[in-house]
């Protein structure tokens, strides 16, 4: 289980503007995101294959419109 209360380093792309971005921490091999607009918001959990998964379709194009 995930303490969201501890200390978490969130970051974010460089190229993000205006809070219109997601931002990400990770907790060991465990990727934590959540929408920069809305920092107490809802968290989503993804393990590091999934996250290796996303990045590698990203990286492809595969989301651009």
């Amino acid at each position: 289980m995930i303490n969201l209360t501890e200390k978490l380093r969130w970051r974010r792309s460089s190229r993000c503007a205006n809070n219109t971005c997601v931002e990400i921490a990770t907790v060991g091999q465990t990727y934590l995101v959540r929408d920069a607009k809305d920092p107490d918001g809802a968290v989503l959990s993804v393990d590091s294959a999934g996250w290796a998964a996303f990045v590698s379709s990203v990286k492809a194009g595969e989301f651009d419109a």
